[in-house]
C-alpha cells in the first residue's frame, strides 16, 4: 500500500508517520505541499501515486479562525477541496479528518454519524463545508470525525495544563463542557485500520469514555505527581472567542463495524504522559 500523508509535521501527522509500519508513506508538511495550491496538490499526489491519502493538515486554531474567518475557509475547505480533486483525479482512496465541532453540543448524548450538523464556530464551520464539498468530489472518501486530540510534540490541552501546573498552585478550569479526549497514537492505529479495511463514509472515532475539561485536567496533574489544585468552573468565567459544544460526545458504533476498538480515554492518557517523559 502506498499512503500520502498531507500534514505530516502536525500532531496527528507526526504520529501517523511514527505508527505507519509495513507499506510505502510519504508525508508532506505545508512548506513541502502548501493544500491551499491546487497545483502543489496535484503535483505531490502525481508524484507518488498513492493508494490512500489521509489529509490532516488543517488550521485547527479555533478562536484564531474567529478571527481569519478567510485564512480559515482556505486552508479547512478550499485546500480540502483540492486534496479531494487530486484524490479522485488519480483514483486514490481519502481520509479526511473532521471534528466534533460540526455539532452544535445541545444533543446530551453521543451524536450519531447521520445527526444533523450545526457548527456554532468558524472552526466547525469550515470542516463542515468541507465535509460537504468532498462528498460532492470524491463520495467514496472516509470522513473521519474526532475530537479532544493531545499528544506528545505539540500544542495540545495536557501540555498546557502540565506547563501551568508547573508554576501555579491552583487551576481553574471548564467543567460545563463535556467530550472525549483522543490520544494521537490511538487515532493514528485506528486510521491506519480504516485504510486496510476500505473505510467509506463518515465515521466517528475517539478514545471511548467521556469527561469535562476539568475531569481531564485533575487526571493529568494526578497522573504526572503534580500538587496543583484544580478547581471547577464555568464557561461564562473564561469567555473565548470560539463557541464551543457544551457536549460533544461521539458515537463510536460507525467505528465499531470496522471491528476496530479504541482504549479508554485514561489509559490513553497514561501512556500519553510516559511517553512525554521520554
Amino acid at each position: 500500500m502506498r499512503v500520502l500523508v498531507f500534514g505530516a509535521t502536525g500532531l496527528l501527522g507526526r504520529a501517523l508517520m511514527q505508527e505507519w509500519q509495513g507499506h510505502e508513506v510519504r508525508g508532506f508538511g505545508s512548506r513541502d505541499a502548501d493544500i491551499r495550491s491546487p497545483q502543489q496538490v496535484q503535483t505531490a499526489v502525481a508524484r507518488h501515486q498513492p493508494d490512500w491519502i489521509v489529509l490532516a493538515a488543517a488550521y485547527t486554531d479555533v478562536d484564531g479562525c474567529e478571527t481569519n474567518r478567510d485564512l480559515a475557509f482556505e486552508v479547512n475547505c478550499v485546500g480540502a477541496a483540492n486534496v479531494a480533486r487530486a484524490s479522485a483525479d488519480a483514483g486514490s482512496k481519502l481520509i479526511f479528518l473532521s471534528t466534533d465541532y460540526v455539532f452544535d453540543g445541545s444533543k446530551g448524548h453521543p451524536y450519531e454519524i447521520n445527526d444533523p450538523i450545526c457548527p456554532q464556530s468558524v472552526y466547525g464551520q469550515t470542516k463542515a463545508a468541507a465535509e460537504e464539498e468532498i462528498r460532492k468530489i470524491a463520495p467514496r472518501a472516509c470522513i473521519l470525525r474526532t475530537s479532544w486530540v493531545f499528544g506528545v510534540g505539540g500544542k495540545c490541552f495536557p501540555d498546557t495544563i502540565l506547563r501551568l501546573a508547573a508554576s501555579r498552585e491552583t487551576l481553574d478550569v471548564v467543567d460545563d463542557q463535556r467530550g472525549s479526549p483522543t490520544y494521537t497514537i490511538d487515532l493514528a492505529r485506528a486510521i491506519i485500520e480504516l485504510c486496510r479495511k476500505d473505510a467509506a463514509g463518515i465515521v466517528h472515532a475517539t478514545n471511548s469514555g467521556d469527561c469535562t475539561w476539568f475531569d481531564f485536567a485533575k487526571r493529568i496533574v494526578a497522573g504526572a505527581g503534580l500538587k496543583t489544585s484544580v478547581l471547577p468552573t464555568t464557561t461564562d468565567r473564561f469567555p473565548r472567542p470560539a463557541p464551543r459544544p457544551k457536549y460533544s460526545g461521539l458515537s463510536l458504533s460507525s467505528l465499531q463495524r470496522y471491528e476496530i476498538v479504541m482504549p479508554r480515554w485514561q489509559d490513553a492518557l497514561a501512556r500519553y504522559l510516559k511517553e512525554r517523559e521520554g
